[in-house]
């Protein structure tokens, strides 16, 4: 994306998508109940897929992730929040920040094996830069 190519001014720039979903026990692969990080990229995916929809009307291709980090495991039991926001708009690629939150977490008890609570502050599980392309806008007739 060359820098000629950003508008300041475009309305889709800070347009955000955000999914919530509840982490099923079949997505758990290792001890202690840990999810595989992949499997938050992919609800990245997901949301950079709805994000060119809102924005391009179309569902885009994902190009490449940047600087993805895992700060904190993500549980079978959780709630978690995956959010993308577009952050750069070039003349097909667009740049969207994600993040990946832990809003409830599953806490089971002797006596209530289903026992959950919401967190009083999320937890940021994973961050991720993305690329996304669009094809190019098709010319009027």
């Amino acid at each position: 994306m060359s820098a000629g190519t950003q508008d300041p001014q475009d309305p889709r720039l800070g347009t955000e998508v955000v999914h919530r979903r509840y982490v099923s026990h079949a997505e758990a692969h290792y001890a202690g109940a840990l999810v595989d990080g992949a499997w938050g990229l992919g609800l990245f995916g997901d949301v950079a897929t709805e994000l060119c929809i809102v924005t391009d009307g179309d569902e885009g291709l994902f190009a490449s992730y940047d600087d993805v980090q895992f700060r904190s495991p993500v549980r079978a039991g959780d709630v978690v929040e995956a959010r993308g926001t577009l952050t750069r708009v070039g003349r097909r690629s667009r740049r969207i920040e994600f993040a990946l939150l832990v809003v409830a977490r599953g806490e089971a008890t002797p006596d209530r094996d289903s026992a959950a609570r919401v967190l009083p502050q999320p937890l940021v599980a994973t961050t991720a830069v993305g690329t996304v392309v669009v094809p190019p806008v098709p010319p009027h007739v």
